[in-house]
Parts: C-alpha cells; sequence; structure tokens
C-alpha cells in the first residue's frame, strides 16, 4: 500500500495492483501578512556583534547584547530607546565601527604566557568583564568565573590537570561550556598558552577595549553589499519595515538609501543636520535628487530629550521619534498628527517659536516633514504633514509608502508556492482560480479589518492567453484602493444675526 505526495507517482503508468494513496495539499490556501513593526536601525554601541542584524525587544535586551547609551552622536541606543518610548518592540540592530575598535584582553603569566583572555566582542564594555580564579568545589580543581555588571556570573568549575594540561582545560570549559553543567561563556574566548606555572588565586580585569566610534561617517553606515554585508545593507532580508541610520544628516547619503529602501520595501527615515534652515532643507533635499517615495526626510530641528542612563539633557536627531511611531502603526496608518512621548522640546520650540504657515508650506512643497508643537490635535508633540519625500501627491503620504510596500513584499513572500506548478489553457484552469482566490481572500481580510477600501483580481484566461501560458507565464492583475488620509478638513461657517437656520427631520420615515 504505498503513500506518496501527491504528483510522486505517475498514475497513468501504474503496473502492480495495490491501493495507491496520494496526499493532497489542502487547495484553500491562504496569506498571512509580514510583520510591519520591525524596525532596522545602524549605529555605533558600546560593545557586540559588528555589521551583524541583532533582534532586540527592549532596552534591557539591548544593554545585554550592545552595553549602555552612549551620550554622542552616531550612537544606536539613543535612538532605540527613543523609538521605544513611541511603542517599538521589535528592533534589527546593526552595530557599525571605524576599524579602530578592538577588544578588551588580559594576559596571565609571562614568557611563555599561561593563557589568555579576549572579550567576545570589541568595545569599551569589555573593560568592564573580570575573570576570578580560586579553588574547584572538587579537590585538586579549579573555578573559574567570569563576570561582568548587570549580568549573571558565569562559572565553570571542577576543571582538573597540572601546568599547560589544566590551562588548556580552563580554556576549553570557557569556550565550550561543561557538558551537563553549563554552555560557553557569551563574555570572553580563552586561548591557552604554553605557560606551565600553577595558578594564583585572584580577580583579573581585562583592559584595552575601544568601540571605533571616533570617526563615523556616512560610508560606515550605508557600508558595503558584498559578502559580508556590512552597515545598511546587513539589513537585507530581516522583514524591517522602517530603518534609520542613526544621525546620519550626509544628503550625499541619501540616493543611496533610496535605492536600498525600493530594493527591499523598507521605509527609510532620513535626517538634516542640526539647527537646519527651511530654505536650505528644500535646496539640498532637491538637490539630493530624491523625490521618491523610499524615504521620509525629517527636517534638521532636532530634539531635547532626557537621557536617565547619562543623567543628562541631549540633543538627539529626530529619527527615532518618527520611525519609532511608525513602526508602531499598522500600515494604513500615517504618522500625521500622531502624538510622540519623550521629547522636551525641539530646536525652535526651545526659543518658543512656532512654524507659521508659511514655514509648514514650505517645507511640505519641498517634501520634508517635521516635528512640532502643537498639532492639529493639539498640545502635543508629533508628526506635522505624515509625507514622504514624493512630490506626486498621490502617492506622497506615510500610508501609501507603507501599505505599497507590505501589500508587494507580502505577496511575493507568500505567491511562491504557484511556482513550478501545472497550468492549463482551459478558461477554468484550477491553478488560476487558486491563485486569483488567495490573493483576493487576503485582500478581503484586510478590507474587513478595516486596512484597506476596495480591491479586484482578474487571474483567468482574459489576462492569460495560451501564448503566455506556453512560454511559463502567469499572471495576476490587482487593484487594491487604499483608504484616505485625512489631511485638510474644511468647515463652512456661515453665521450671524441674519442667518436662516433650518433644520431637517433625521427622523427614520
Amino acid at each position: 500500500m504505498p503513500v506518496s505526495q501527491a504528483g510522486a507517482i505517475n498514475t497513468t503508468a501504474l503496473i502492480v495492483p495495490d491501493v495507491y494513496v496520494q496526499i493532497l495539499p489542502p487547495q484553500n490556501t491562504l496569506i498571512n501578512g509580514l510583520p510591519t513593526n520591525i524596525l532596522g536601525i545602524v549605529g555605533t554601541a558600546q560593545w557586540g556583534p559588528v555589521n551583524a542584524p541583532t533582534t532586540i525587544g527592549d532596552m534591557k535586551g539591548y544593554a545585554l547584547q550592545f552595553g549602555a547609551i552612549m551620550p554622542r552622536k552616531y550612537d544606536m541606543g539613543t535612538q532605540v530607546a527613543v523609538a521605544a518610548l513611541q511603542g517599538a518592540n521589535n528592533f534589527r540592530c546593526v552595530r557599525v565601527t571605524d576599524g579602530t575598535d578592538l577588544a578588551a584582553t588580559i594576559a596571565l603569566g609571562t614568557s611563555p604566557t599561561n593563557i589568555t583572555f579576549t572579550s567576545k566582542y570589541t568595545g569599551t564594555l569589555g573593560n568592564t568583564t573580570q575573570v576570578t580564579l580560586s579553588p574547584g568545589s572538587a579537590a585538586n580543581s579549579w573555578r573559574a568565573v567570569v563576570s561582568m555588571p548587570n549580568r549573571v556570573p558565569e562559572t565553570f568549575d571542577n576543571i582538573t590537570g597540572t601546568g599547560a594540561a589544566l590551562w588548556a582545560n580552563i580554556a576549553a570549559a570557557i569556550n565550550a561550556g561543561q557538558s551537563g553543567l553549563r554552555g560557553p561563556s557569551q563574555l570572553i574566548v580563552a586561548t591557552a598558552g604554553t605557560g606551565t606555572t600553577a595558578p594564583t588565586a585572584g580577580t583579573s580585569s581585562l583592559a584595552g577595549g575601544t568601540d571605533g566610534a571616533t570617526t563615523i561617517t556616512s560610508s560606515v553606515l550605508l557600508g558595503v553589499d558584498t559578502i559580508p554585508r556590512k552597515g545598511m545593507y546587513a539589513l537585507r532580508s530581516t522583514y524591517t519595515s522602517v530603518a534609520l541610520l542613526a544621525d546620519c544628516d550626509d544628503s550625499t547619503s541619501w540616493t543611496t538609501q533610496v535605492a536600498f529602501g525600493l530594493d527591499e520595501g523598507i521605509y527609510m527615515v532620513l535626517v538634516g543636520p542640526s539647527g537646519d534652515g527651511i530654505a536650505n532643507a528644500a535646496t539640498v533635499k532637491a538637490s539630493a535628487g530624491i523625490d521618491s517615495y523610499a524615504v521620509k526626510p525629517l527636517f534638521g530641528d532636532w530634539i531635547y530629550w532626557q537621557d536617565t542612563a547619562n543623567n543628562q539633557l541631549r540633543l538627539i536627531s529626530p529619527q527615532g521619534f518618527s520611525a519609532g511611531r511608525l513602526a508602531n502603526l499598522s500600515p494604513e496608518q500615517s504618522s500625521l498628527n500622531k502624538p510622540m512621548y519623550g521629547i522636551v522640546a525641539t530646536q525652535k520650540s526651545m526659543q518658543n517659536l512656532q512654524y507659521s504657515s508659511a514655514e509648514l508650506q514650505q517645507l511640505a512643497q519641498a517634501g520634508i516633514d517635521v516635528i512640532t508643537n502643537p498639532i492639529p490635535a493639539g498640545a502635543s508633540f508629533g508628526a506635522r504633514i505624515g509625507h514622504n519625500a514624493s512630490s506626486n501627491p498621490v502617492i506622497n503620504g506615510d500610508n501609501y509608502t507603507r501599505m505599497t510596500n507590505y501589500l508587494a513584499f507580502t505577496l511575493n513572500s507568500a505567491m511562491g508556492m504557484f511556482i513550478g506548478k501545472l497550468q492549463s489553457v482551459k478558461k477554468d484552469d484550477p491553478l488560476r482560480r487558486q491563485a486569483g482566490s488567495t490573493i483576493s481572500k487576503f485582500l478581503q481580510s484586510m478590507v474587513d479589518q478595516g486596512m484597506l477600501d476596495e480591491f479586484s483580481v482578474q487571474c483567468d484566461d482574459k489576462n492569460n492567453p495560451p501564448d503566455r501560458i506556453a512560454l511559463g507565464y502567469m499572471q495576476a492583475d490587482v487593484k487594491a484602493r487604499y483608504l484616505g488620509v485625512v489631511e485638510k478638513l474644511i468647515v463652512n461657517l456661515e453665521g450671524g444675526q441674519s442667518v436662516t437656520v433650518t433644520r431637517v427631520s433625521t427622523t427614520p420615515a
């Protein structure tokens, strides 16, 4: 009684009498959308992997993986912190360095060295790591304890041996872990030397670690798109929805970010230099040639934020506030008129100044958004325009960028199930019907959830003629109408003593 997957046997050439069971996949296929809350941030850090996208859920997780928030430009932790204040909770963090970063280290014994302890990652946080050697729990054994502030100490106990063999066993325990006791160290790497001196009980501190954050440029933040990828390009294939290069106010990087955003379906949040002027910002944006829905330029009116970790009021880029708010919104929503939290003041509001209608119009015409207080909803900080960089009024809303990316990349990810299947030229071909139905069900669920206004899907013999089918094509034509974002509310008021008011009954007939 053979049992096989559908299509695995030729059912027109069976010879042996038997029962042949074919397992058929469900004919009703469904699509689950890709996540839209993933926020990618590229910047410097105090520790952690370099050029590797790392999943972070909150500031506690960030501190464990990358160390503390550093009060300096290009700091990744700062942008994570302010984005988290907006409700963002799904980060892909990419640490970059200028190449001068070093790992903290300490060598025990000299001429020759007994063992060398090296921080697992480069950075100054590694300088807080300590290794304590002491007699083990068992007789004639040693214990190594690796510690770092705010982390549970790593204990490697009952390590035996003498001379060089003991040092080799200590290194092996730290690097490979101890079976049944604990895994390898997450803080250091140990390298045994050739020394034979017996250990001395005591604590050794690692030193010499550096962050490599002194000469960060836009080129470092952008990185390279070759294997291994670096910087921004490390975010490829991470399903990131919104991303930013921390404090990257270099307009020469903007066109590269546009290309990356279009390629990956990521809404890139840009920023102008601190204290920028509106006329200059409009000129720079026009010269940069970024008339595209893929990016959201923010005006260089930077934010005063109370950094409680470093106990100081800092002036920081507005990127994290805007990107965090976007990442915490469903894709059909706009950041327009949504409150943002944790802002003490902007450079403009710190001077008790507000934007005039003329200034806001100039920014809107240039395709540059700005965080202001007040916003139409009231006395709160928030995005004042809610636009991307496009000059086309039909596609210049935040919602267009995010919904288009969401739909396009969800369908791209999900519809691969139909590649390699068989299609007929007959009018009622089941594969085309199934493909069209799959897309329709997904879009209808969005309509039902209030995320989409209306849609149509065509995947039949009308747009799949025999000559195209013969070449291996199957085409689905999809139209999706997004819900409109109210940007201008017009109230016509007629008032006066001579006004005639006519009341119309609204009682049902």
